[in-house]
């Protein structure tokens, strides 16, 4: 659902007018007008803030694909070349696709590995910078099957990753491939 039809049910439900929302995220009421009325929207960071002002998860906010994705990267399957994964023995898995997950075994080790390795693709294929990439994956990523079940193992003493600390320093001092780029070499 778009933010400017979400924004306004979320905040009446908080029981805030326009100028108390605003006033929580150090933003004119006006801005939260042009929110709610579509004309402009909010960038991820500032999200993030009215996600946790409203007590909402930030994915709530964030205009997610619909229809299946990636529970790892979260690119729809719908998305060209996007192709699921296999197991080792062949057959097909039905979460990942063949660029996180290959042979039974995921590619990427951790939560900044993949972000640094898919940013530069995303902010290229959206159109926005790199560190909006970087952010907005550090706040979708963990909501997809891969990252809860890790982050679930980190709450019961499984295994430990990082959420996306050093991946926006580490990207802008790479550079920039995509996917398409990395299945030419292949």
């Amino acid at each position: 659902m778009p933010i400017r039809d979400l924004l306004p049910r979320l905040r009446k439900a908080a029981n805030m007018t326009q100028a108390d929302l605003a006033g929580r995220l150090y933003v004119t009421r006006q801005a939260v007008s042009r929110w709610e009325t579509g004309e402009t929207s909010p960038g991820i960071d500032m999200a993030k803030l009215i996600a946790y002002v409203l007590e909402v998860p930030v994915v709530e906010l964030l205009e997610i694909p619909q229809g299946p994705v990636c529970q790892s990267c979260g690119t729809p399957f719908s998305s060209p070349d996007m192709e699921r994964s296999l197991e080792d023995d062949g057959s097909g898995n039905a979460d990942y696709c063949r660029w996180c997950y290959s042979a039974g075994v995921f590619t990427q080790q951790g939560m900044d590995d993949l972000i640094e390795a898919t940013a530069p693709c995303f902010a290229q294929a959206t159109g926005v910078s790199i560190e909006v990439a970087v952010s907005y994956l550090g706040a979708f990523l963990p909501s997809l099957k891969r990252w809860h079940r890790q982050s679930h193992l980190m709450e019961h003493g499984g295994q430990t990753h990082a959420l996306g600390s050093t991946a926006s320093s580490q990207i802008t001092n790479k550079e920039t491939t995509c996917r398409d780029q990395r299945q030419k070499t292949n």
